[in-house]
C-alpha cells in the first residue's frame, strides 16, 4: 500500500516482503474481527451481518412485512415455518405480527377461547443432524401474563419432523409454564422435570432471552435471562434426544388480537452461533499462529 503514496518505486525484494507482511496483517485482523463478531452476535437482539452466525431470522425481516404465514422462510439456516398442529376450530387466524410488544416487532401466537385454540408454530434447524455440540441456539420471547387454570405455553426442542400436536409433549427438552398450581417456568429433559426460580410474571414484564448450548451430543447448558434485569436462571442436564426442530405453542385464554400482550406468546428472533468462548479460542489460536509465522 505504501507505493500508492510514495513517488519512488521499491525494489522487487522490498515489494515482495511488503506484500507478505500486508497479507499476514490482513489475515490477523480478519481473524480478530471474526472473533469479535462471534461474541457480539451472542448478545445481539437486532439483526446483524456476522459470519459467526450459523442460522438467524428475525421478525423484522422484510420477508414478513406483509404478515406472518405458514410456509414463509426468512433469514437462513432454518426451514420454513409450519403452523401444523394449530387447532382448526374455531375458524380464524392464530398467528400474526405484533407491533406493540415489549420486545419490539414479534411473531405472535394468540388463541380464541378458554376451552379451545392451541396456536402452534415451529421450524426445522437446517443443518444436517440439527443443533450440534458447541453451538448455541438463542431466541427472545415475551410470554403471556394473564393465565387461566390448566392453560399455558411451552417451547419444545424435538427431532421433528413437524410440530407436536396438542397433548404430545415429547421433546429432547421442554420449557413450559402451565397454571396447574404454580406459574413458574419448568424444564423437562432426560432426567425429568425441574422447577425454576423464574415466574411467568417476571419473564413477561419485558421479555426473556433463552440460550441453549449443546455441550455434547447428549448434554446441554441452559440460561433464561429476563430482560427486565431480574436474576437469570441456569441449569445443565441431559437431553432426551437430538434437536432438529423448534416448536412454540400457546394454549391460553381468549386473546383480543395480535397486540394483546397480556394473553399472547411473542417471538422476536431465532439464532444459532458457535458458543462464544469456543469460537474466541479458535480465533485467538489462529491469530497466534499468524503472529508466530510473521516473526519467522
Amino acid at each position: 500500500m505504501r507505493s500508492h503514496f510514495s513517488p519512488s518505486t521499491p525494489n522487487t525484494e522490498q515489494s515482495a516482503a511488503s506484500g507478505r507482511k500486508e497479507t499476514m496483517r490482513s489475515h490477523f485482523l480478519m481473524s480478530g474481527a471474526a472473533t469479535a463478531c462471534a461474541v457480539s452476535a451472542a448478545t445481539a437482539i437486532m439483526p446483524s451481518v456476522c459470519s459467526a452466525q450459523i442460522a438467524a431470522d428475525y421478525a423484522t425481516n422484510p420477508t414478513y412485512s406483509g404478515g406472518w404465514a405458514a410456509g414463509q422462510n426468512g433469514g437462513s439456516g432454518f426451514g420454513a415455518w409450519s403452523f401444523n398442529g394449530t387447532d382448526p376450530t374455531p375458524a380464524g387466524t392464530y398467528q400474526g405480527l405484533t407491533s406493540s410488544s415489549p420486545i419490539g416487532t414479534a411473531w405472535t401466537l394468540f388463541t380464541h377461547a378458554n376451552n379451545t385454540g392451541l396456536a402452534n408454530a415451529g421450524r426445522a434447524i437446517s443443518e444436517v443432524g440439527g443443533l450440534q455440540p458447541t453451538q448455541r441456539f438463542e431466541t427472545v420471547i415475551n410470554n403471556p401474563t394473564a393465565f387461566h387454570f390448566y392453560r399455558g405455553f411451552d417451547l419444545l426442542f424435538t427431532s421433528g419432523p413437524d410440530n407436536n400436536a396438542p397433548g404430545n409433549n415429547a421433546a429432547a427438552l421442554r420449557l413450559s409454564v402451565f397454571n396447574y398450581s404454580a406459574s413458574n417456568w419448568s424444564v423437562n429433559d432426560a432426567g425429568g422435570g425441574t422447577g425454576t426460580s423464574l415466574s411467568s410474571t417476571t419473564t413477561g414484564a419485558a421479555g426473556l432471552r433463552i440460550a441453549l448450548t449443546l455441550n455434547s451430543a447428549t448434554t446441554y447448558s441452559l440460561t433464561l435471562t429476563p430482560l427486565n434485569g431480574a436474576t437469570p436462571y441456569s441449569q445443565s442436564g441431559t437431553l432426551a434426544g437430538p434437536i432438529t426442530w423448534v416448536d412454540y405453542r400457546l394454549w391460553d385464554g381468549t386473546s383480543g388480537g395480535p397486540n394483546d400482550t397480556a394473553n399472547n406468546f411473542e417471538i422476536s428472533s431465532m439464532t444459532i452461533i458457535p458458543e462464544p468462548s469456543t469460537f474466541a479460542l479458535i480465533g485467538l489460536g489462529a491469530g497466534g499462529l499468524v503472529f508466530l509465522r510473521r516473526r519467522k
